[in-house]
């Protein structure tokens, strides 16, 4: 894959230390949701970052979707969510992966496990399974800090999206109302919320390296094959 530019159309913000890019790529070939792209940025020193982020949406043409967290120290990350301006270059290149993916042409119903950040790629399936006509049965299972950092807030929160099956877990504070007391989430709630296991279950865990082995884990015990189970890790410094 070569690298290209990559124009950025428009951004808003996601959370206090994630912003949502929408780029202009000449010549995309489109992707299937949970793949993701490389980002590159060069200094004026000539000086050269690379980094991977999980596109967030289905393709529309020549334009994508990505969503980035900001972290700690992050050369490119930092730049992206905070500098980034409308109408500037970056270098990428993708689609990337084919493994960790959910085609909505060919596969069915999905337990879609999520880890802070991670929930990235998983909402591109979402938004891919709302665009198709795909009846596959979602169900999202979503672990998160606070309510601040709750990504793509209207999408699964709102009351446009009756088709989602959706179970949030907060680990430190929770909004008002809301039933279950903070805490990490579960074995047991994974084994309760998930899908029932069955041959064409899959189930994909995107999240932090602790996370996606402890909910990978917990999805065996509940019965899950191992071979339809997926996992995507995202690191310190990105993807």
């Amino acid at each position: 894959m070569r690298w290209q530019p990559a124009e950025l159309l428009a951004a808003h913000v996601e959370t206090p230390s994630a912003r949502t890019l929408t780029l202009r790529i000449p010549g995309w070939p489109g992707h299937l949701p949970g793949q993701h792209l490389d980002v590159r940025l060069t200094a004026p020193d000539g000086y050269r970052a690379e980094r991977s982020y999980s596109l967030s949406a289905p393709a529309a043409g020549d334009t994508v979707e990505i969503t980035i967290q900001r972290v700690p120290d992050g050369e490119v990350s930092g730049y992206l969510v905070d500098h980034f301006p409308v109408g500037a270059l970056i270098e990428v290149r993708g689609p990337i992966g084919g493994w960790f993916v959910w085609n909505p042409a060919a596969d069915g119903p999905v337990t879609l496990v999520a880890g802070g950040s991670g929930i990235v790629p998983l909402a591109a399936m979402l938004r891919a399974r709302r665009k198709s006509a795909n009846p596959s049965r979602f169900r999202l299972i979503y672990s998160l800090r606070d309510p601040d950092d709750l990504y793509f807030r209207e999408e699964l929160l709102g009351t446009d999206t009756p088709d989602l099956d959706l179970f949030l877990a907060y680990t430190r504070s929770t909004p008002p109302g809301f039933t279950r007391p903070a805490g990490r989430l579960t074995a047991e709630e994974i084994a309760a919320y998930a899908l029932p296991p069955a041959p064409d279950v899959t189930c994909f865990v995107c999240g932090p390296t602790p996370f996606v082995e402890f909910a990978a884990a917990a999805l065996v015990s509940a019965g899950h094959d191992p071979a339809m189970i997926k996992t995507e890790r995202f690191g310190p410094t990105g993807k």
